[in-house]
């Protein structure tokens, strides 16, 4: 009876531990506000816990041993609930994306073994309580928001092994108390803000192999003890700035199974230990930007050496002898891929062996040495050789013809040396190459028109050489890709090409200090985004032409030292950025402006021209004056011409006046004519609109600066402010093509811009914004993946509906149509993804950020001119078209592409970048493949849930309604997506026209 009694209890106790469990689970449950898989569906009563998606539980108590949730994109908060699981020994949340801090209750976990939090978003310290977790032996808490010291408490946790707490804002110092946890074999906290010395806190440690504290703070020496573990693989100290002091040198012997041994930017001094080649598994020696001196000892024992770095140090005698014999040495190293020793002191030549060096190098960097002698032969062996710099040593002869057989080869660096003879006619072969620098050395003959092969050739520099003959329109035309252009320094002769005109992206043209002669062609106004012109000292001869009017994004422009007449352009005063400007020893005449950069005397030159006069008094010219035609009277008859001019005159201009007088309200002046101009903004108003552009008024983020909702007019209008991060490189250009861009197109499926601000901050910084139409549904982003912070489970998110979707999808369709088809010069947006749709008060899309929008000139051929190219263009991974990987210019199919990829994300709630699409997966395919029988099995869950709500309702009507609402939702849905699949096909002719997607999306409307 009694032992019946104890059965009994022990079994109402079991059960009550079960139903806890169960309890924090559906605590923890309730916490999910995001779970785009669906994975929380299982958690029902359907089935026991135990059988719920990432639950494990043990055999014999049936309580919970693991929760395992990773890589989900799950969203929320932690439940402190979860410090109720008393028998969980695995709590793994890693890649996702939940928030707020770890909660303490964690730390009643007694029997816990792993925590596992890495990459989410939480922020907050790290609980002191973890402490209590006896039998932690894995704390992997990196890739978060945390902040605060390392708690000196978990230095009690006697049985932990790893500890990982990588990419967050941890400051303080590592505690020393770490010293008591004998069994600790990894600490890993990599890109904080640690400070402090590195504690001597290994010698205790028996089986310690891994040390990373790459990018803090840290000062001070390495301890020796680090030094004492034969069990140490990886020691990675670099981007510390500050540490100091020697390596030992039994460093390898007593580091055997060493694998990376990282130190780069600190300030470590000495030799390289000789008996680093004893540590024979090194893959990777990174000892770049510190103070060693010396030679690089032989290397012959590390074979499975994959990443070699060195440069910027004091290495190397610099002299005649061999110190680079350590590179026949990494022949054996056959998995090499990165070789840099730049910025150091070798001297010596290049031996021939380099030619044998892995198959697999990527990266071959010797810039900036002591170097002489010729360019090893053979180099076409190092087949996937990407990028060779070789700059600024003393290599004389040739150019081996063997680099231009290199088919990866993207960066090549070899200016500032003594190289002689031609450019090889090999280097257009160089299909990939985007970087080609030959400044300054003693190149001679013609500029290779072959050089126009090679598609993707952003920045092309052969300025300071001896090149001669005439710039070949083929090597511009035929490439279109330029953005940074340098012939200058040579005896080019002949006309600068119009078709320069042609390179729309180009950023920086200098063809200076040459012999070229004829008028600067007007094209060159085509080059909108230029930024920096350099003309001078040539033979130009003619006026400024006035479409150079355009170039309103040029900083710099020098046309000295040329045969230019006429009068300096008065259009020069309106270009905003320009900061310098020299026009000096030409035959200009007239008057020089006094506005904008002719504000300044030291940004401006204009002497040597004899003819000029006003100006700001800085410039010291002579002030105007009117010519008069001289002493003698007039004849009788010109004072009779001039008298009935003048009289004819009068009559005229008193009809003009009676003619306004009575007509005027016929011939209103067209309200439109003034919104062709921005109207300027103060910075002022701007800082009062957005009470000091607190956070409390940010709105968004983008790739080049910051959103603000502000109140102008006394509070009653409410505008959007997007702020130009203008230390973002391309930040500039990209407001010069937006308010390019935007100044002259009016649709109503584009974001209106309002205003404009150009000037400079408090501090005297510049200060550059764009002023637009508040929309106050935010992005379609925003409700496609609602990032909800409420824990409030009453609370649903936010999200659209199926009509919803539709109308969006038309309004973005006919926004691209507008652009591609019906604007005076096409635009192509080049940026379309859910972030850049923004809603209104009635949920119509709005195309917006065209800061990367490009200008295509019609042509009578195909349509659109073959005028811009998708280099420097960034867009977004996963929206961008696949041929611009490959070089092809932009063009309207690329945003069809883009279209077709956010119809799909619209309606199946999946990102293009989603973890789901790896390797040769994307949400093209996977939408594909489903069509069109799987079609309910891929949408959003939201559409589906919307469908049977719909049902469910109709069916209190009759079935047939019900059956309609169905089929309708199908067979619409199965359109709407092969129309996405159609636009986001990889082969562009395959494609639709946006126009036709436009028709397809709006008959799916009509049907429904």
């Amino acid at each position: 009876m009694h032992a019946f009694v104890l059965n009994s209890c022990l079994s109402l106790a079991l059960a009550g531990s079960n139903e806890t469990d169960k309890l924090a689970l559906l605590e923890f449950k309730a916490r999910i506000t995001t779970d785009p898989f669906g994975v929380m569906s299982s958690w029902n009563e359907t089935i026991h816990f135990c059988q719920w998606h990432g639950v494990t539980c043990g055999h014999r108590h049936k309580r919970i041993t693991m929760l395992t949730l990773r890589s989900l994109k799950l969203g929320g908060s932690i439940s402190p609930h979860v410090g109720n699981l008393s028998f969980l020994r695995v709590f793994n949340l890693k890649n996702n994306s939940f928030s707020h801090d770890i909660p303490p209750e964690i730390g009643r976990l007694r029997k816990l073994q792993v925590l596992a939090l890495y990459n989410n978003s939480l922020s907050g310290e790290i609980p002191t309580n973890l402490s209590g977790c006896s039998e932690l032996n894995y704390i992997y808490i990196g890739g978060n928001l945390l902040e605060g010291s390392v708690p000196k408490e978990l230095g009690t946790l006697s049985k932990l092994k790893e500890f990982v707490i990588d990419d967050n804002h941890h400051t303080g110092s590592i505690p020393y108390s770490f010293s008591n946890i004998s069994s600790l074999e990894s600490f890993g906290a990599i890109f904080n803000n640690l400070g402090g010395i590195i504690p001597d806190i290994f010698g205790r440690l028996t089986n310690f192999y891994f040390l990373g504290l790459d990018g803090n703070v840290l000062s001070g020496t390495i301890p020796p003890s680090v030094f004492n573990h034969s069990s140490l693989e990886t020691f990675a100290v670099g981007l510390n700035y500050n540490l100091q002091g020697t390596f030992p040198s039994n460093l390898g012997n007593s580091c055997p199974s060493l694998q990376t041994f990282a130190i780069s930017y600190n300030q470590f001094s000495g030799i390289i230990p000789v008996s680093i080649s004893n540590a024979s598994k090194l893959f990777e020696l990174a000892l770049r930007d510190n103070q060693l001196h010396g030679e690089v000892p032989s290397l012959k024992n590390l074979h499975n050496l994959g990443r070699f770095t060195l440069g910027d140090n004091h290495l190397g005698s610099g002299g005649t002898g061999d110190d680079l014999s350590f590179l026949c040495d990494l022949t054996n190293a056959t998995g090499l891929q990165y070789l840099e020793f730049d910025s150091n002191n070798f001297g010596g030549t290049l031996p021939q062996c380099v030619a044998n060096l892995s198959y697999s190098l990527v990266s071959f960097y010797v810039a900036y040495n002591s170097i002489f002698g010729n360019i090893p032969n053979a180099m076409e062996n190092l087949h996937n050789l990407e990028t060779i710099r070789l700059s600024g040593n003393q290599f004389s002869g040739l150019i081996p013809p063997d680099i231009g057989r290199l088919p990866k080869l993207y960066e090549v660096y070899m200016e500032t040396n003594s190289l002689t003879g031609n450019v090889p006619s090999s280097f257009g072969n160089l299909s990939r190459l985007a970087h080609l620098h030959l400044e300054d050395n003693n190149l001679q003959g013609t500029i290779p028109s072959t050089l126009s092969q090679c598609p993707n050739l952003v920045n092309l520099t052969l300025g300071g050489n001896n090149f001669t003959g005439i710039i070949s329109p083929e090597l511009i035309r035929l490439s279109s890709s330029y953005v940074h252009l340098d012939l200058s320094r040579n005896h080019l002769t002949g006309f600068l090409p119009t078709e320069v005109g042609q390179l729309i992206n180009l950023e920086h043209l200098d063809v200076s200090r040459n012999l070229l002669s004829g008028e600067i062609p007007p094209s060159l106004g085509n080059c909108k985004t230029i930024q920096y012109l350099y003309l001078q000292e040539n033979f130009f001869q003619g006026t400024i032409p006035s479409d150079l009017s355009s170039l309103r994004g040029i900083e710099t422009l020098s046309l000295a030292r040329n045969n230019l007449s006429g009068t300096i352009p008065k259009f020069l005063e309106n270009f905003t950025f320009l900061q310098s400007l020299n026009l000096s020893y030409n035959n200009l005449e007239g008057a020089v402006p006094i506005e904008g950069v002719f504000q300044n005397a030291t940004a401006t030159s204009v002497q040597g021209n004899t003819k000029l006069c006003g100006g700001i008094p800085e410039l010291q010219l002579p002030k105007c004056e009117f010519r008069h035609s001289g002493k003698r009277g007039l004849s009788l008859t010109l004072k009779l011409v001039i008298s009935l001019l003048c009289g004819l005159s009068g009559a005229f201009f008193s009809f003009s006046v009676l003619y306004l007088c009575c007509f005027r309200s016929k011939n209103k002046k067209d309200p439109s004519s003034d919104s062709e101009k921005f109207r300027m903004v103060s910075y002022q108003s701007l800082l009062k609109a957005t009470d000091g552009f607190s956070s409390a008024n940010l709105i968004g983020m983008g790739s080049f600066g910051s959103v603000y909702k502000g109140l102008l007019d006394q509070g009653e209008t409410t505008i959007a402010i997007k702020v130009l991060n203008l230390d973002r490189h391309g930040a500039s250009k990209s407001f010069i093509a937006e308010c390019e861009a935007l100044k002259n197109i009016r649709h109503r499926n584009l974001v209106k811009v309002l205003s404009a601000c150009s000037g400079f901050d408090y501090r005297g910084s510049n200060f550059k914004a764009l002023i637009y139409e508040f929309m106050v549904n935010g992005s379609l982003e925003e409700w496609l993946h609602p990032a909800q912070t409420s824990i409030d489970t009453n609370q649903r998110p936010r999200s659209l509906t199926f009509s919803q979707r539709l109308n969006i999808a038309i309004d973005v369709a006919m926004a691209l149509d507008y652009l591609h088809r019906q604007c005076h010069v096409p635009i192509v947006h080049c940026d379309l993804k859910p972030s850049n749709v923004l809603l209104d008060n009635d949920m119509i899309g709005h195309v917006g950020d065209f800061g990367l929008a490009r200008f295509l000139p019609k042509t009578l051929e195909d349509g659109f001119g073959n005028q811009s190219s998708s280099t420097g263009v960034k867009g977004t991974i996963g929206y961008t078209p696949p041929e611009y990987g490959m070089g092809h210019e932009v063009w309207p199919q690329g945003d069809v592409y883009s279209y077709g990829i956010l119809l799909l994300e619209m309606f199946t709630g999946k990102r293009p970048t989603g973890d789901m699409f790896q390797g040769s997966s994307n949400l093209h395919n996977f939408v594909k493949a489903a069509l069109p029988e799987q079609v309910l099995e891929i949408v959003d869950p939201v559409l589906i849930q919307e469908k049977v709500e719909g049902e469910m309702s109709a069916n209190q009507c009759r079935t047939e309604a019900s059956t309609t609402i169905r089929i309708k939702f199908e067979e619409s849905l199965i359109s709407i997506l092969e129309t996405g699949v159609a636009c986001s096909a990889d082969l562009p002719g395959e494609r639709l026209d946006i126009t036709n997607a436009t028709a397809v999306m709006c008959r799916i409307r009509n049907k429904l």
